[in-house]
This record gives structure tokens, sequence and C-alpha cells, in this order.
């Protein structure tokens, strides 16, 4: 038999496959050009490209596709998907290959099946007791109220997300996004404790069908502290709330606000002096806040506020910015992987011999500063909030 008779064998016997991983019918649209597997950051690492899986889902390999490592290893970046000339949805395929293998219990990296049960859980990704949320606020020199004991209602409520709220590394992000506030008299609120995870991890992992759940309960919390204005330094966070959201609450009335977008019109007016930071940046666009959700020009306006700072734009930004690795919960399915991609983003930081890797993103920075640590580059990685924080006490510092 040939191979082309066996293929269309598979075909006729597994055309449910393909429905269940595309149900509007783009992949057939496919023409097989390589351009997914050219753009995937990750590719090198998948035991099959991209453009190789798309065809044997095509062909109703079911069993090969669901065996292959390439789906897990896949960042959700989304570059392919806005480079893919025939318009297809590929990062959603790629999830949607992830639910499937849940559904049919075939080939799921034993520390994903984990990940989702700690999430369901402790409401976080870390697995730590949910009340120590605000733990990163505890070497604060000063508390602000709208943290602990914080306010009980206010019109900003600043919804922090895991990853600044357990890990180290990343603590310094919301230290500074709340002492930012606070310096501009902004009454906002944290929930603390009463905070869950988004919800968008389960999301891009395969697990979808949880997400309503986290989706109502922090909705309500919102809606319970009175809040008008929900702020995010998380860009996931932000993409769960504006864009899947949407899909199981209403989020009416609440105005969801990435933190650039928020500090760069609360600086921008009669918020607090900025002072010179004299350092050579460059700018490295997170994939849920860039590709995903659209938000490019803000975190420029922003650093463009802060005098003596110089931005250096890499070769690949934007729309066409490499990914860093740290998403699509690669990390749990391959931990060696995401410091491989942050190398190739690291090689274009070098060049613009820029000091500081400022992104907008605690992943972001935390999967940079790891990369930088082991591919031993001479950068700094920095958030957004933590410059803008700097920018604040400099110009303290000078008019004391």
């Amino acid at each position: 038999m040939t191979m082309e008779i066996l293929d269309l064998t598979r075909a006729a016997r597994d055309s449910s496959f393909l429905d269940a991983v595309d149900p509007l019918g783009k992949l057939r649209r496919c023409i097989q050009c390589g351009t997914c597997s050219a753009t995937c950051p990750t590719a090198y690492a998948m035991d099959f490209s991209p453009r190789q899986l798309w065809r044997m889902v095509q062909l109703g390999l079911r069993d090969e596709v669901l065996n292959s490592s390439t789906f897990w290893l896949c960042t959700t970046c989304k570059a392919c998907q806005v480079r893919c000339p025939r318009d297809i949805d590929l990062m959603d395929a790629m999830i949607s290959l992830k639910e499937v293998a849940f559904g049919s219990d075939v080939n799921v990296p034993e520390g994903m099946k984990t990940f989702g049960d700690t999430i369901g859980a402790n409401y976080n990704i870390s697995g730590d007791d949910n009340v120590n949320r605000q733990i990163w606020s505890q070497n604060l020199q000063r508390i602000p109220l709208g943290v602990e004991p914080r306010r009980k209602q206010a019109e900003v409520l600043y919804f922090i997300g895991c990853v600044s709220s357990f890990y180290p590394r990343v603590y310094s992000i919301p230290q500074s996004m709340v002492q930012v506030m606070e310096r501009a008299d902004v009454e906002f609120t944290t929930l603390g404790g009463d905070e869950w995870c988004c919800g968008y991890p389960l999301h891009i992992a395969g697990m979808g069908d949880r997400v309503h759940e986290f989706a109502k309960y922090n909705v309500g919390q919102a809606r319970a502290v009175g809040a008008k204005k929900v702020v995010f330094t998380c860009p996931s966070c932000y993409y769960a709330w504006a864009h899947l959201y949407p899909e199981y609450v209403d989020v009416s009335g609440i105005k969801l606000q990435h933190a650039s977008e928020f500090l760069g019109e609360l600086l921008a007016g009669n918020g607090p002096a900025l002072g010179p930071v004299e350092e050579v940046v460059t700018y490295h666009d997170p994939c849920d806040l860039g590709r995903k959700s659209g938000v490019y020009d803000a975190p420029r306006e922003l650093m463009a506020l802060i005098p003596g700072l110089e931005l250096r734009e890499m070769s690949a930004c934007r729309e066409n910015a490499l990914c860093c690795g740290g998403g699509g919960d690669v990390e749990v399915a391959d931990s060696e992987v995401p410091a491989g991609v942050a190398a190739r983003r690291l090689v274009q930081v070098q060049a613009t011999e820029a000091r500081y890797v400022v992104s907008a993103c605690q992943q972001c920075k935390r999967t940079l500063q790891e990369g930088a640590r082991q591919n031993k580059v001479r950068v700094r990685a920095m958030d957004l909030t933590e410059l803008v924080w700097k920018s604040i006490t400099e110009a303290s510092r000078a008019s004391a």
C-alpha cells in the first residue's frame, strides 16, 4: 500500500479528529508554506515542526499527533498566527490539541495534570496557601492603605496575579506599582487572599472548561469592592479578563487597563514628578500584551515621559517581537526550553548595547533574567513599573 493510499485511509477513519481540533475548518486552508515553523520560537525542541503537525492533523493521524510533544511546547505567542498567509488560527489549534489530549488522556505530561489540580485546589499556580497573596508587601518600608489592611471599597482595583504574588524574583513589580499609585494619591484596593488565579494558565493548558469558575468569582469580587476600573501588571490576567471572561460573565461597567495604559494616563496628567534615569534601555514586547492584546504604544509613550532615558528598539519589535519563552505553560511541560528561547531574544538585546531590557510582564522578566543568568549575558531585566518608580524616587531625591 502506498503512503498516499495509507494517508487517505487514515484520514477517512479519523476525520472527526480534524473537526475536533479545528471546528471552523480553517486548517483545511493550510498550503504547507512553512511560515509557522520558521516563526515558532520553540520549533527547535519539537519532535514535529508545526508545518508537519498541521499536515498530520489534516490527514487525520490522530495517534501520531497526540503522541507528539509539539503542541505541549507551544508558547502560545501567536507569532505564527499573525504571520500565516492563510489567516489560520494556529495558536487556537494548538490549544485545541491540548484539550483533545486531556479529553482522551493521551500523552498528557504528568506535570500538566498536577498543574491543573494545583490551581483547582489552591486558586494559584504555585500551590501556596492563597491567604499569603500579599506576602510580597511585607518588606515594604510602608505598606499602602490599598494593600494591608486594605480598603474595603475603591473604584480602582489592582489585580496582581499569581506570579507577582508568589515568586520572589518579581515581588518588586507589585511593590513598585502600589507605591506609584500611593504617591499619585490613587485610591485603590487589592483583593489579597480573595484574589484567585485569573484562569488563563488553565485555558492555554487545554483546560479551558474550568475557566468559567474563576471568571465568575473574580468579577464578583471586583463588583463587591465597588471597582469601576481593574488594573493589571500581568498581561495574561489582562488578556483573560478582556478576551475570555466576557464568554462567561458580564464585565460591563468595569474598565480594564494594563498598567502601562493606566500609568501613562496618570503621569501624563497631574501625577507625581518624574526624575531623570540616565540609562540606555531596550523594550521587549510581551506576547500577551502585544500580539494578543494590541498594546504597543502605551509602554513606549510611558517611557518617553522619563527624562534622560534612551530607548533603543531591537531588530524584532512590536508585532514581530520574539517570544521570551515564558508563555504557554511550557515551563511546566519542559523546564529547559524557556531559557533556550530567551537566549535567542537576548542576542537581539545585546545588539542594542542596552544595559536594561525592559518589559511589561512579570513572566517576561523572570524568563529573560534567568536566560541572562544561564547564558552569562550582562544585561538586567526590569519591569516598566519598576522603571517608573525609579524615576519617581529620583525626582523625590532631587527635590529633598
